[in-house]
């Protein structure tokens, strides 16, 4: 059973950091984009970065680009997203994602995690 679990969400200030985790399992990852997405209140899930597991190759949308990075460890299978100079619109529910062979900046993804709060107090 091939499961994503997100940790590291809470609370912040503007200007500060947190980094997020993404410990994933059941499967081989090798061959795997992994992947940040992030849901607002009333808004469309959106892309914010992703990485490419074997590779290390990443992407990273506009908004996000220079403040954020997204790195594995494979010892730990996990994906991480550090996260700096965090603003109040960065506020929102962050997803890990998982999905064969390529990175894309849409939802379709294969695998899903439950998702973890970042709220950025302004």
């Amino acid at each position: 059973q091939v499961q994503l679990v997100e940790s590291g969400g809470g609370l912040v200030q503007a200007g500060g950091s947190l980094r997020l985790s993404c410990a994933a399992s059941g499967r081989t990852f090798s061959s795997y984009a992994m992947g940040w997405f992030r849901q607002a209140p009333g808004k469309e899930r959106e892309f914010v970065a992703a990485i490419m597991w074997t590779s290390g190759n990443t992407l990273y949308a506009d908004s996000v680009k220079g403040r954020f990075t997204t790195f594995r460890d494979n010892a730990k299978n996990t994906v991480s997203l550090q996260m700096n100079s965090l603003k109040p619109e960065d506020t929102a529910v962050y997803y890990c994602a998982a999905r064969p062979y390529v990175i894309v900046q849409t939802t379709n993804y294969e695998y899903w995690g439950q998702g973890t709060q970042v709220t950025v107090s302004s």
